[in-house]
């Protein structure tokens, strides 16, 4: 997406957790910020309906019409698929998705537009673009931080401010699209890498589940919070930038957030890939499960 740099822009594998680095290093401020909220166990579930025979067969057809501005995941309450479709989506593409589904899916509108959330401006660095830290995980004696992977695709070494002159170190791994989670490697042993999410000390994963309170952290915005909305979601942010199997919730975020961390109460559960919205009207967000990078990597959070 980096050739197309419009919009949310996707966040390279980020100094994780935005720890000390993203606090000093990045100029962000907890001040003020409101504490996650404490989620249950990392296990907890809600019961909810079956999905419908018909849904796995509607989301098959929805991915099928390759309308960019789409999202879609099954709601766990009904077992029904629902669609989601951007500002971008025309009336006409609306109509033929509503065909498509036969009354398979609901239908709904979001506000602005779908895209990954990377810009220019504070936050972590390299040529061209910024992004946000996601959360810092290790493996042995390395250190890393994961970021999103529409960030570090194509961006070899990142910085830590914009006129790049601290280096972090360089990207050693991308996924994307069909993912979207990148790391990159601390290089340079000057620039600190505590295990935090600003003032949160995070001790482990969770496993995300519809209802659940969760916060994300951002370098344009800070801390937001609120509840998940949905699961396996896939999200097409058009120009074949098709990702799936992401968390969907109700929390807003601009350009430059992408990558950074979504939290309950001491667990990271997720990266920030997009979404739709901003933080004055509100918005939805869409986040790759932290689990997919860790064991693709073998990293662990500390």
């Amino acid at each position: 997406m980096r050739a197309r740099r419009t919009g949310f822009r996707r966040p390279r594998l980020i100094a994780s957790v935005v720890s000390l680095l993203v606090a000093t290093a990045l100029g962000v401020s907890d001040a003020g910020a409101a504490p996650a909220a404490a989620a249950g166990s990392s296990g907890a579930s809600v019961a909810g309906a079956a999905p419908d025979a018909s849904a796995a067969g509607a989301a098959s057809v929805v991915e099928s019409l390759a309308v960019a501005g789409t999202s879609w995941s099954v709601d766990r309450r009904t077992g029904k698929l629902r669609v989601f479709a951007d500002s971008t989506v025309s009336a006409a593409d609306l109509a033929r998705v509503r065909r498509a589904t036969a009354g398979a899916a609901t239908l709904e509108r979001l506000d602005g537009r779908l895209r990954t959330l990377l810009s220019g401006g504070d936050g972590v660095y390299t040529s061209g673009w910024r992004c946000s830290a996601g959360v810092n995980v290790q493996s042995g004696s390395a250190y890393y931080f994961v970021t999103a992977g529409h960030c570090t695709e194509g961006a070899s070494t990142w910085y830590t401010g914009s006129a790049m002159t601290t280096a972090i170190g360089p990207t050693v791994g991308t996924s994307f699209p069909d993912n979207d989670y990148g790391v990159v490697r601390y290089s340079n042993p000057a620039v600190p890498h505590p295990g935090t999410i600003g003032t949160v000390d995070i001790t482990g994963t969770a496993t995300p589940y519809p209802g659940q309170s969760v916060c994300r952290r951002g370098s344009t915005t800070g801390v937001r919070c609120g509840v998940v909305t949905g699961l396996n979601a896939t999200v097409n942010y058009g120009g074949g930038e098709v990702v799936s199997g992401l968390i969907q919730t109700n929390i807003c975020a601009e350009p430059g957030d992408s990558g950074g961390p979504l939290y309950a109460g001491d667990k990271v559960v997720g990266i920030l890939s997009g979404g739709s919205g901003n933080c004055t009207t509100g918005g939805t967000t869409y986040y790759q499960p932290i689990q997919e990078v860790l064991n693709a990597y073998g990293l662990s959070v500390y």
